[in-house]
């Protein structure tokens, strides 16, 4: 669960557009982060889904109607003052209008004029539609206003039309919320991130590599981005989403790696790097397939760069943080590349276990501090490991 919306009261605005499905799974979602939820839903809404559905999902009535129940005239107000955020999703053009120009006709949009905490509105709607210059326009006065607008996906829509329309992902949606949830305590900070394997060529078919999967290194760079870091991800070989609004620098090898994290460290103010990097690599890569010819086979192998090492002599004023990843005696060998490399901290951990370590989405990780203090932090998923490393971090900068 994401500490920014556990507990946190989230209204869920639900217009009336066939993306209504999708709201569906947003609120299970947020749920599933422990967020305690409210649905909000217009007229027309309810001829794509039925209340029912968020009813059972929420564990709590939707509203629906100004004047229903027995506290109608005031609650909507009470909604408004006990929300932490709001998300309208999907956001029509219809209800978007009324939003901008302060129309207040229905239960939703009554409730959106009492708001003050964050909005965040999901357009979602024919191509030619989201295009109109009226409904630009409309948009262009929320942001002006301080909502928090996502541009729509693209790609061919329940109406036949292919273009910008589709409602973003619920996912990304609620990628979107935490970050409007979030402190903004890294905001003007530069983060330099490396995440995922290395891949060595020893011919065209085949690679020395690793089991990395990259996830704690993309966990940690959509942390720092969350808290308003403008966050550059050096990223190995991987099979995951980019995180949102992070430039991403894809490379193969520990040279091109190297070559990007150089080229960058000099203007960063903090460096993290959890990738997992080939010690060495083949003096001399094969152009064809090496065929199997004999029973044995030998590689000639020369060291690579080490990358962190490197980092830690060109250190003047960044935060150096490293990943030692380990099968036995974690202190000796955490602290020895702690102080061997000039790092601020290392965060250790013993891979082989099933929750921890390599592919998993989980780590049990010790931070080794620069001084000598020693941090051990118990079994948690790899996003809270990326926020308390980030809050670390923070105070080792305030010392500096």
């Amino acid at each position: 669960m994401d500490k920014y919306i556990k507990n946190k009261n989230i209204i869920l605005g639900v217009a009336g557009g066939i993306a209504a499905y999708k709201s569906v799974e947003l609120l299970r979602l947020l749920v599933k982060q422990g967020a305690r939820v409210r649905v909000a839903m217009t007229s027309s809404a309810c001829k794509f889904v039925g209340p029912l559905t968020f009813e059972a999902l929420s564990g709590q009535k939707v509203c629906t109607d100004l004047f229903e129940g027995d506290d109608a005239s005031i609650q909507h107000i009470k909604w408004a003052d006990d929300a932490d955020a709001v998300i309208i999703a999907p956001a029509t053009a219809n209800i978007i209008g009324k939003f901008a120009n302060g129309i207040a006709d229905d239960a939703l949009s009554t409730l959106i004029l009492a708001v003050t905490a964050p909005v965040l509105i999901c357009p979602a709607m024919n191509t030619h539609m989201y295009e109109n210059r009226a409904v630009q326009r409309n948009i262009d006065i929320l942001e002006g206003d301080g909502y928090h607008i996502m541009e729509p996906g693209s790609g061919e829509l329940a109406c036949g039309t292919s273009g910008p329309g589709r409602m973003p992902e619920p996912e990304i949606i609620l990628d979107r919320l935490i970050c409007c949830l979030t402190p903004k305590d890294y905001k003007g900070k530069k983060v330099l991130v490396t995440a995922g394997p290395t891949r060595e060529k020893i011919d065209p078919v085949r690679f020395i590599s690793n089991p990395s999967s990259g996830k704690m290194g993309y966990a940690v760079a959509r942390a720092a981005e969350h808290r308003g870091a403008d966050v550059i991800l050096v990223s190995g070989p991987v099979d995951i989403m980019p995180p949102l609004n992070v430039k991403v620098i894809h490379t193969e090898s520990a040279k091109e790696m190297a070559a990007s994290v150089l080229e960058h460290f000099k203007h960063s103010d903090v460096v993290i790097k959890t990738a997992a990097v080939s010690d060495y690599r083949t003096k001399k890569v094969a152009k064809q397939k090496i065929k199997k010819t004999k029973t044995a086979m030998s590689l000639d192998l020369q060291k690579n760069m080490d990358i962190l090492k490197e980092l830690g002599k060109k250190k003047k004023s960044q935060v150096l943080v490293g990943f030692a990843a380990e099968t036995q005696d974690l202190k000796k060998n955490a602290e020895k590349k702690l102080k061997a490399k000039n790092l601020d901290i290392i965060a250790g951990n013993l891979v082989g276990s099933p929750n921890s370590g390599f592919g998993t989405d989980t780590n049990r990780v010790t931070l080794f501090l620069k001084g000598g203090n020693v941090k051990k932090l118990p079994e948690m998923e790899k996003d809270e490991v990326a926020d308390i490393l980030l809050d670390q971090v923070k105070k080792i900068e305030k010392k500096k």
